[in-house]
């Protein structure tokens, strides 16, 4: 019997799906409904032939009880999510980060004394989105360990490891202009390696989004980009997961998400900012209202420019 009849075999019961719906939801968020069953089955089927499982019940069963449980839950969680993307991705989102918010932050942060900046790009796959902010970072001006900070994490060790190798085929350069990538890259047999000076700016580490004693870990952060991730949770798993990005954001932080993603019905902890380049979230300061905001962020450009002209 061939690999094809054994998995062709293997027929998910009602019980089993639910029962696999149910493990998933709780290790890591994702939601399976009626019309993603049959591909369910089909990567479900795969892991079992390829473990030796024998069947839906025992690979649960391995899952849920067995010591090489957590490997075996990350290798069907690689099978099971999508992780497409490409550097610079949602541009104008970008666009907005580096030209409305860090500097609206810095110019906060420095009003109250502080100095460093940390961006967490949570579900950062194959690296691409935090690479992006630190090409764009050093673009800016901004100097890296002494301005800012970039923390990025997956659930996919497959993709952490991919990340920091930082090598790339053209597909994740479909919005990279070509000097970008002649400044940033160096190219062979096809692949585009990242330069270590974009490498070593970024902190990679796996991370569950529902795991609460490793997220603890993790300071306070300013920013957290976690876009086109909570697509594949339900209502529940969204909340949880957004009630955990207000607790490690500071006051005045921003949650940028995806552009088809909302919190609408899932958490009243942020408030939509109206920004030139992109419509994004912002935790709110307590008792603050927007002209204290604005007022603080207005009040330190004033005294910067008093300070460089009694330099001058």
């Amino acid at each position: 019997m061939s690999h094809g009849d054994d998995i062709r075999d293997l027929v998910l019961t009602d019980a089993e799906f639910r029962m696999f719906c149910d493990l998933f939801r709780e290790y890591c968020g994702l939601h399976f409904g009626e019309d993603s069953r049959f591909l369910l089955e089909k990567r479900l089927a795969r892991r079992v032939y390829e473990v030796g499982a024998g069947s839906f019940s025992a690979y649960h069963y391995m899952l849920r009880r067995d010591t090489s449980g957590d490997q075996e839950l990350a290798n069907i969680i690689d099978e099971l999510t999508t992780n497409e993307t490409y550097f610079f991705r949602e541009r104008n989102q970008l666009r907005a980060l580096f030209e409305e918010i860090l500097p609206q932050l810095r110019m906060r942060r420095e009003a109250e004394g502080g100095s460093v900046l940390s961006i967490w790009s949570a579900g950062c796959s194959s690296g691409e989105e935090p690479y992006s902010v630190v090409m764009l970072a050093l673009e800016a001006g901004f100097e890296m360990g002494r301005d800012l900070r970039v923390y990025a994490s997956d659930i996919s060790r497959r993709m952490l490891k991919k990340a920091r190798r930082g090598v790339y085929r053209p597909a994740s350069f479909r919005e990279t202009e070509p000097w970008v990538k002649e400044k940033y890259f160096v190219e062979k047999d096809g692949l585009w390696r990242i330069s270590d000076e974009i490498k070593r700016h970024v902190v990679f580490t796996h991370l569950n989004l529902f795991d609460r004693g490793r997220i603890s870990l993790l300071g306070t952060m300013d920013v957290i980009l976690c876009r086109n991730v909570i697509i594949y949770f339900n209502l529940e798993t969204k909340k949880e997961v957004i009630r955990t990005f207000s607790e490690k954001l500071r006051a005045g932080g921003f949650l940028l998400l995806g552009h088809s993603e909302s919190l609408i019905n899932v958490s009243n902890a942020f408030e939509l900012e109206h920004l030139r380049n992109d419509l994004v979230y912002r935790r709110p300061i307590p008792g603050e209202t927007r002209w204290d905001s604005w007022h603080v962020a207005a009040a330190a450009a004033i005294r910067s420019s008093d300070a460089e002209g009694q330099i001058e």
